[in-house]
């Protein structure tokens, strides 16, 4: 049983502190934030009366964007307007520089860390349910083809007109529950996101067929009653979160493309090809499914795609094996005349992150590059600091997701100390010189085999029984069945 003096949310901090964070902010950040006031600039592009909605996690509070669709002879034009953090927090100030330190939120499932104070992040800079706020605004028009033209970057004043969640619109976008209250009371609004979910499948189906990866992720969530954990649950993606998903991937393609036509340097997200490519061919093999001996994107969603309608009861288990073998992808500067490096998981050719500048230090560095270039003034960065910041923003990537890989075994084994000596299915996930780990099927978490774990690799389907759960140093063992 958990020790009677061991508490997840310290647990998570000295995590947090183990992997080279900084959870506290520095004393001079909130002297900062006490003189940091809402200030609109004036002279921005009105778009306030437009029909504005953000879809997000039901306990998300940092709303970093939202979106508007409407028909054109061309196709469906889509607006997504991006929280204008930088109007708010200055380079080089206190609290930038610590961002520029952590540069990502970190969510432990017991706290989340935040990179700019809540104060900024969840009121200031957030795109807030009626609230005017500055903006960075990615117009794009898709046409029947899910092709993306007319695109362009400017700055705006807009005002959210509906906070909607996931679940409630994913549900009512599928046929499988009743539309929101605020959807259900604005025929406008369901004509709008009907309008956003049908460019969003277009998007979605266009990249499919130049090979993006479709994946089927299963997020663990923790159930939290009066401060303590209770279970831990799957959050499953719908058509609301591919809605979102889809735009963004779009938005940043946009964004990309733009730093590189105004032939200024950049900060890019590239997944590069597989590495362990003939193991993902090797686990193609054990389905009856065929890859060619190079890594082919197209060819691997193609078996990806077969899988989830061959056997869509285990295709978690087979997307959750070829993103292991994918590998994470990195921070990388780009110059003006680079050659594209590209993301394999999304068959991109031109990619950066911005969409999140509020929980992400490189979306706020690209945002402060386009706000240079569209106020024809010197970069803001050094090609040498771009350089800098895209590797720490890699390591501390890398850093976040062992913090909340670590927290998430910890939360887990809370859930499953009553479940010693129970059978569960689960998929390899990896193996590596610390041993073999696995990933269970319900609950979705992670463990290490310890013993019968010889022979295994990543993918192999087996039986384990959970031998023990130690929250304290969150360790989850099991041993494989015969």
């Amino acid at each position: 049983m958990t020790h009677p003096d061991f508490n997840l949310a310290a647990a998570a901090r000295q995590e947090m502190v183990d992997h080279g964070f900084h959870p506290d902010f520095p004393a001079g950040a909130s002297q900062q934030l006490a003189s940091i006031a809402l200030h609109l600039e004036p002279g921005l592009r009105d778009l306030t009366g437009l029909l504005w909605s953000s879809i997000d996690n039901d306990e998300s509070r940092d709303l970093d964007q939202i979106e508007f669709a409407e028909r054109t002879a061309a196709g469906t034009r889509i607006l997504v307007a991006i929280a204008d953090v930088d109007s708010a927090v200055a380079q080089g100030s206190p609290i930038d520089l610590h961002a520029h330190s952590e540069t990502t939120t970190v969510y432990t499932g017991i706290r989340t860390f935040p990179m700019l104070p809540e104060h900024l992040s969840t009121d200031l800079t957030s795109l807030n349910e009626n609230q005017d706020r500055a903006a960075i605004v990615i117009e794009m028009t898709v046409d029947a083809g899910g092709n993306i033209h007319a695109e362009t970057v400017y700055r705006a004043l807009v005002r959210n007109r509906a906070q909607l969640t996931y679940s409630a619109v994913g549900a009512w976008l599928e046929g499988k529950g009743a539309a929101p209250a605020k959807v259900a009371a604005s025929t406008g609004l369901q004509a709008q996101l009907k309008l956003q979910d049908q460019a969003a499948q277009a998007l979605r189906e266009a990249r499919h067929k130049l090979g993006a990866l479709n994946f089927d992720r299963q997020e663990l969530q923790t159930v939290v009653v009066d401060g303590k954990v209770e279970g831990v649950t799957a959050r499953e993606s719908n058509r609301a979160a591919h809605l979102i998903e889809d735009f963004m991937i779009g938005a940043n393609e946009v964004m990309a493309r733009t730093l590189r036509d105004a032939r200024v340097s950049s900060i890019r997200r590239v997944v590069k090809a597989p590495e362990r490519w003939a193991r993902m061919v090797e686990l193609a093999r054990t389905y009856g499914e065929t890859l060619p001996p190079d890594p082919d994107p197209a060819a691997l969603n193609a078996v990806l795609m077969h899988r989830k309608q061959a056997d869509p009861v285990h295709f978690p288990d087979v997307s959750l094996a070829i993103l292991k073998l994918m590998g994470p992808g990195e921070y990388v500067l780009m110059r003006p005349g680079d050659e594209e490096q590209g993301h394999f998981g999304l068959a991109a050719h031109d990619y950066t992150h911005s969409t999140a500048p509020n929980r992400r230090f490189a979306d706020l560095v690209t945002q402060r590059l386009l706000k240079a270039l569209d106020a024809k003034a010197g970069a803001p960065y050094t090609d040498e600091e771009l350089d800098a910041i895209a590797q720490n923003c890699t390591l501390k990537e890398d850093a976040a997701r062992k913090v909340e890989r670590a927290m998430t075994k910890r939360i887990a084994a809370v859930a499953l100390q009553r479940r010693v000596g129970q059978v569960f299915s689960a998929v390899v996930t990896g193996v590596t010189q610390k041993g073999v780990f696995v990933r269970i099927v319900d609950p979705p978490v992670e463990g290490r085999v310890m013993s019968g774990e010889q022979g295994l690799d990543v993918g192999d389907r087996v039986h384990v029984t959970l031998t023990g759960a130690d929250p304290v140093r969150g360790f989850i063992d099991f041993r494989r069945n015969a």
